[in-house]
């Protein structure tokens, strides 16, 4: 059951923690790899191959997206992209932690204490304050090198992208029990 939960919510967080990229159509994969400590077992590489595949997918449909949605001319997108790929950078530390912090649950989930509930859950406001500051902080940049109404327009589309991607995490992770421990 464990690793069921495991390899769907971890499927489903791999949206959710995806750094996009600038839209190209010769997008170059990173060369930079974590390297798996040495007791991590096949299934877990497994699974960590999974969540980078499905990472890469959702970069290029996230940025796509956003310059669909967003329609910006030359001069628009020469200034959106490098501070998009910034906050992409800044938001994907976010998303890591997210991942952190379902694999502790996952691994928990069957006793999970009171302690480690509120630990938990004290956490994931952190993350929640963390992912809102970063989108304020670019709020100011894009408003700032382009105009306010371009900034509200990419927060929109943001948040409606995160609101998607949370929603399809949660419905895919178990309410954790009323076992009161």
């Amino acid at each position: 059951m464990k690793h069921w939960i495991c390899v769907v919510v971890l499927g489903a967080l791999a949206v959710a923690s995806a750094p996009a990229q600038q839209p190209s159509k010769n997008v170059k994969k990173s060369t930079a790899t974590a390297r798996p400590a040495a007791s991590t077992s096949n299934q877990e590489l497994n699974l960590e191959a999974y969540v980078q595949l499905l990472r890469t997918d959702i970069n290029k449909s996230k940025s796509q997206i956003i310059g669909d949605v967003m329609q910006f001319d030359a001069d628009q997108a020469a200034a959106f992209w490098p501070i998009y790929k910034d906050f992409q950078a800044e938001l994907g530390k976010v998303g890591d932690q997210i991942v952190d912090l379902v694999k502790q649950y996952v691994q928990n989930y069957d006793n999970l204490t009171n302690e480690v509930a509120d630990q938990l859950g004290t956490k994931l406001l952190d993350i929640e304050q963390q992912r809102n500051e970063i989108k304020r902080k670019y709020y100011t940049k894009f408003k700032n090198a382009l105009d306010a109404n371009t900034a509200v327009r990419f927060l929109q589309v943001e948040n409606q992208i995160e609101k998607l991607l949370d929603l399809q995490l949660a419905s895919e992770l178990p309410v954790a029990g009323g076992s009161g421990k």
